[in-house]
């Protein structure tokens, strides 16, 4: 009588066992889905393959996987933008040290403020007077009978004869002895007269009257220009020949654009030349020529420098060392590290676990070996110095050069509907890795 009831008790409580546990699987079930549709959706989305792309030609999508026209071995884009680095080269680190890759760091320092570049010694045209025939004449004798003759102040240097200086002197001679005030008059304005014709005092008192008038020199200098021949006839106003004094020059000093803006007025010089070694002579700049040459792309600096002595020579070349205000720390790389194709220049950033990435910059000036960054670089990231060559042409055959060209051709094309980007926003765009769709 008891067993029957005892496995009639067990029976019952397994079903009560059953019956709870479906119950209760049931309404986890009804819960679990309300906690995780968003992110079950999230995880599917993010692993989605957008579309296929051949790394060389990456602005080319395919709907499917295999090989692209161009043969390459098509790459996936994810949703999320998983997969390869478009932008990196990876190379094994046996293979970089095989290849002697070497990298430093990017520094921050004061690039040298001396900077040496070609100049020429010019005449200084404030120290040139022209000679010329105030009247009609004859030039009957030259003292000067070649160009770049040197000459003493007060020397001789033609003799003219002029009618019309003859009959004025021959005015003024008359009136010597003039005792009324109406002939003291006269005399007076033949005096201003021959002022006028351009003769001076001392001409007036070594002239005879009905005879040649001789011109001397006003200054002491060379003779850069002589015009006349002995017997010519010349008009009233035509140079008879030109004077220069060598008391100061121009030292005319060619800067290439990349410094002509550190130059100012009044930047201390030192030139040298090759013709007194070991001799420097000092001045400073006077003024920069609002002019650029066109062929060799240079900016003039204009330098003057007392010559008392006469040692320098127009013609001669010098080399000018300026020594412009220094500025304070920026970024630079060796020059070497830099790769210049001409429409960009780029260096090689080397990164953890063997990745390059080729990252365009802009560059400014050049002293002892660094180039100044302008942009791109802020210091600390580590660029290749040596075999960047070989992985600049890596990253070229992966079409990274490409992808980073059309990196660069976005922000030119936003800049010109939005406002400029501040420096930090430009590098934190350089910095990170490109992950969305090219």
């Amino acid at each position: 009588m008891k067993r029957p009831l005892i496995v009639l008790a067990a029976v019952a409580a397994a079903a009560a066992l059953l019956v709870a546990g479906y119950l209760g699987g049931r309404r986890q079930a009804a819960v679990a889905p309300s906690s995780t549709p968003a992110s079950t959706a999230a995880a599917a989305d993010a692993g989605k393959v957008l579309y296929w792309y051949d790394p060389m030609l990456p602005e080319q999508h395919f709907d499917k996987p295999g090989l692209s026209p161009m043969g390459m071995q098509m790459v996936p884009r994810y949703a999320d933008g998983g997969g390869a680095d478009e932008s990196v080269v990876r190379i094994d680190p046996a293979t970089v040290q095989n290849l002697g890759v070497r990298t430093v760091p990017v520094e921050r320092r004061v690039l040298s403020t001396t900077l040496h570049v070609p100049g020429t010694v010019t005449w200084n045209p404030r120290e040139a007077i022209t000679v010329s025939a105030r009247v009609d004449a004859v030039v009957s004798r030259l003292h000067v009978r070649a160009p770049y003759t040197r000459v003493a102040a007060g020397e001789p240097l033609a003799e003219l004869l002029a009618p019309q200086w003859s009959s004025a002197l021959a005015e003024y001679d008359a009136l010597q002895g003039a005792q009324s005030a109406g002939a003291k008059a006269l005399r007076r304005a033949a005096r201003e007269r021959l002022q006028v014709l351009g003769l001076t005092a001392a001409d007036i008192r070594a002239a005879r009257a009905a005879g040649p008038i001789t011109l001397h020199a006003a200054q002491a200098g060379t003779v850069t220009a002589l015009e006349v021949r002995e017997g010519q006839r010349v008009g009233a106003g035509q140079t008879l020949m030109t004077l220069n004094d060598l008391a100061t020059v121009w030292v005319e000093a060619s800067l290439p654009q990349a410094i002509a803006g550190t130059v100012r007025a009044g930047t201390p010089v030192a030139v040298t030349v090759d013709a007194f070694p070991g001799q420097v002579f000092r001045g400073s700049v006077e003024t920069l020529l609002p002019e650029v040459d066109s062929a060799t792309r240079t900016q003039r600096a204009r330098i003057v420098l007392a010559n008392p002595d006469g040692r320098l020579s127009p013609g001669l070349f010098a080399t000018v060392q300026l020594q412009p205000a220094e500025g304070g720390a920026v970024p630079v790389v060796p020059s070497d590290a830099l790769i210049a194709t001409g429409t960009q220049t780029r260096v090689i950033v080397a990164e953890a676990g063997g990745r390059f990435r080729p990252l365009a910059v802009r560059t400014g000036r050049s002293a002892d070996g660094y180039t100044e960054i302008l942009d791109g670089l802020h210091g600390g990231e580590k660029v290749v110095v040596s075999g960047q060559f070989l992985i600049d042409s890596e990253a070229s055959l992966s079409g990274a050069l490409e992808r980073l060209g059309a990196e660069q051709a976005v922000p030119a094309a936003a800049a010109s509907a939005a406002p400029p980007a501040t420096s930090h926003d430009a590098h934190a765009g350089h910095a990170m890795p490109s992950g969305g769709q090219p």
